[in-house]
């Protein structure tokens, strides 16, 4: 099991190690400082920090010797829109070329893939010293479709790698479908099968429409995919190409966050809650949902969890496993933190005072 958590807050990057049987906070960065997303490489172990810091901009820091030191990356961004084009979002809105937020963040076979708020998808071949956009899905002309969901722009939150194909990635964007390439990014194909309650009926299976809030893999099953959706669960056994419906998820269907069991493609995870206007638990009780059947029936986890007056919302990467499948973490907008130590079963609270909290993953 990961002895190591790193969780990206409003207010710095926190690092919570096990030791003796307890979780401590062992080190702090950027303190004062939005953290919108933390990622690890599997190669290196090079950590990766992306920060918004409001009028200054993006930043990208990157930390080789475990987040002690941090040394600054280039920040992804557009290349100059050409002279005379301007680009409008569907509902007429202009659509800029500029990144507002790094959303995703993946190491790929020696290559940074980041994901962005603002629609692009970029690759770094240098570690972040320098950034290409990802023009195979940006000029897909189905991308002119794809609209703001939670924010004003278009965001991609998602970057699913193939373990034994570097060149296939699965991506998800919010609102914008899941999209799937299988060459490293020069062409893509949108998925199909999800279905939008909020469009109108003769665009709700428009599959450049939909709203995917987060793609997980398993990853020793790469073709079973799991997406939380705006309005349900979907479940791909094909790698991404199509997505089945999961009609019933207790206590609801809605939520941000999903996570995959590493090893086995019948278990999945989520944080569900109650969507559109409201945005927190059922009946103001936390709780995690697991299937252990592919999405056929649901447990609701309550043992350790706030079951009343309760309403920590759980953001989209807040969730996250380790590669045992039995060690698992989530944080909440409201700055609580929780962790399982078998698979779901009873959690432990380790801190209600952190900042809001963005993005939680094991190391």
């Amino acid at each position: 099991m990961s002895d190591r958590i790193f969780v990206a807050t409003r207010k710095g990057l926190f690092e919570l190690r096990r030791s003796q049987g307890r979780w401590r906070i062992a080190q702090t960065s950027f303190l004062g400082d939005p953290v919108s997303l933390v990622a690890k490489s599997p190669g290196d172990g090079t950590l990766y920090a992306a920060l918004h810091l409001g009028h200054f901009g993006v930043k990208l820091r990157a930390s080789s010797d475990g987040g002690q030191r941090w040394d600054e990356l280039t920040a992804p961004a557009f290349p100059k829109m050409p002279e005379g084009l301007e680009e409008k979002l569907p509902d007429g809105k202009p659509w800029p070329w500029r990144v507002e937020q790094i959303w995703a963040l993946e190491v790929v076979d020696g290559t940074l893939w980041c994901g962005t708020v603002g629609g692009g998808l970029f690759r770094s071949r240098d570690r972040g010293q320098s950034w290409e956009l990802c023009r195979g899905l940006w000029e897909h002309p189905l991308r002119k479709q794809w609209f703001g969901g939670g924010t004003d722009l278009p965001g991609i939150h998602s970057i699913c790698p193939h373990p034994k194909n570097p060149k296939e990635l699965a991506v998800g964007v919010s609102c914008g479908g899941a999209w799937l390439t299988r060459d490293g990014g020069e062409h893509w194909e949108v998925s199909h099968g999800m279905f939008a309650a909020y469009m109108p009926p003769e665009l709700r299976e428009n599959p450049a429409t939909q709203d995917p809030h987060l793609l997980a893999r398993c990853a020793s099953h790469p073709d079973r995919l799991w997406a939380q959706h705006h309005n349900g669960v979907f479940r791909s056994d094909d790698g991404g190409s199509r997505w089945v419906s999961i009609p019933e998820s207790a206590p609801s269907v809605f939520g941000f966050a999903i996570a995959a069991h590493p090893s086995n493609p019948d278990i999945a995870w989520r944080v569900p809650a109650i969507k559109d206007e409201q945005r927190f638990p059922v009946d103001g009780r936390v709780v995690v949902s697991r299937t252990r059947d592919g999405g056929k029936s649901w447990e609701v986890l309550r043992e350790g969890l706030p079951q009343e007056h309760a309403y920590d919302l759980t953001l989209r990467h807040a969730l996250d496993v380790d590669a045992s499948g039995e060690r698992l973490a989530f944080g909440s907008t409201t700055g609580s933190l929780w962790v399982s130590e078998n698979s779901g079963d009873s959690w432990v609270h380790l801190s209600a005072h952190l900042p809001p909290i963005y993005a939680v993953r094991f190391a």
